[in-house]
């Protein structure tokens, strides 16, 4: 391919110059070595391009039909190789990345301003998915990669956690469990619980771990986010169960988040990608950015805090 290419880019060359010995010279190569490419590129595509003489060089029949398309050939290889080297060095392109809504508002602020700063000429699309559309997306290759649950698998994904949190109580600071230090699974008994609907990642979790229990979670309302459920708790409609990282991050007015205890159910948040597949090196920048800034340890108050 390499030895066509150097052909088709002699070929152009003496078509516009219309002489072999100053085409050489303007491709810095000798005059045998240029007739060397011609006479290969004509035995590859069975067909003479020049007709030659002692004094001029003219195109054949073929050679005036395959000039254009030798040139767009030539434009398409190098805006090619000219996109490959601005994402090697960083300084343009795309990054998608799909992920939970808890995962978009939380891990990746932080690391979009700090790379932007780096790199401010690639853009990056954040797709705002459940866990299973999350998974389709990086699957698919609709997304680069992604940021899910580990009980959300594949054979062909590969998972890199990132944090381990437990789900908390969230409801009203005028509510009575808002005085306990530790709310258990009994304490909301009778309770107007909101929870997210059954088909959800978070939602199966909890009904997991209650799989083998005889009390379980009474769900009197259901709702797609979670939110919906903060919103309603808000309202004062009933108290709900989150992971810690869907509270929000500074002190709010109505809502406080108390941990969860007998049972504790936890959830793994980290980065999926298609095995045996090779980023892109901005999306590698990225996705090495995510795994230093949350791997390990995080500043959510209730992660890492309680045992199961």
């Amino acid at each position: 391919m390499q030895h066509e290419l150097q052909g088709i880019q002699a070929f152009v060359k003496i078509a516009e110059i219309g002489c072999f010995t100053k085409a050489s010279q303007f491709l810095h190569i000798s005059q045998p070595a240029l007739t060397r490419r011609i006479q290969k590129l004509e035995e590859s595509l069975g067909a003479t391009l020049f007709e030659r003489s002692t004094r001029s060089v003219k195109l054949t029949t073929v050679g005036r039909e395959f000039l254009p398309k030798a040139r767009n050939l030539i434009d398409f290889y190098e805006s090619s190789i000219l996109s490959i080297k601005e994402m090697a060095t960083h300084q343009a392109g795309v990054i998608t990345v799909s992920c939970i809504p808890t995962a978009a508002f939380y891990f990746l602020p932080s690391v979009i301003r700090d790379y932007n700063n780096d790199y401010p000429n690639i853009r990056i699309r954040i797709l705002e998915h459940s866990a299973s559309d999350c998974l389709e997306a990086v699957l698919n290759g609709d997304a680069d990669f992604g940021i899910n649950m580990i009980n959300i698998t594949h054979p062909n994904i590969d998972f890199a956690p990132l944090v381990n949190e437990p789900f908390v109580l969230a409801c009203r600071r005028d509510n009575e469990l808002a005085k306990k230090p530790l709310v258990t699974w009994d304490d909301l008994a009778g309770l107007k619980l909101i929870g997210v609907r059954r088909s959800s990642g978070n939602r199966s979790l909890i009904d997991q771990a209650f799989e083998k229990m005889a009390w379980k979670p009474n769900w009197f309302y259901e709702v797609r986010h979670l939110s919906t459920s903060l919103g309603m708790v808000e309202a004062g409609l009933g108290v709900s169960v989150v992971p810690s990282l869907a509270m929000p991050t500074d002190e709010h007015h109505v809502l406080v988040s108390r941990p969860l205890i007998e049972p504790v159910i936890r959830r793994t948040l980290g980065l999926v990608q298609r095995r045996e597949t090779t980023l892109s090196p901005a999306a590698e920048k990225f996705r090495e950015l995510i795994l230093h800034l949350w791997s390990g340890e995080n500043s959510s108050p209730w992660i890492g805090k309680f045992t199961k």
